[in-house]
């Protein structure tokens, strides 16, 4: 995945930070999970310096993976 830092040159590691909804049902002492949505892309940062990287800049291919990734595919 061709994904680098635009500050630092960093191509390794980056944080993805995510929002994901869950509707939990309650019935008396026990949870229940009744409906989670799927993960979707809040913030792409570099992990070293923690600059935002731009998530438009990967093809929809590399989107595609990550999103697999993250469990959202």
């Amino acid at each position: 995945m061709a994904l680098a830092c635009a500050d630092c040159g960093n191509e390794k590691s980056f944080q993805v930070k995510t929002l994901q909804m869950h509707v939990v049902q309650v019935g008396g002492a026990e949870l229940e999970l009744s409906d989670q949505s799927a993960p979707a892309v809040f913030e792409l940062l570099c992990d070293e310096c923690e600059t935002e990287v731009d998530f438009a800049i990967l093809d929809a291919e590399q989107r595609r993976e990550l999103m697999l990734l993250l469990g959202a595919g």
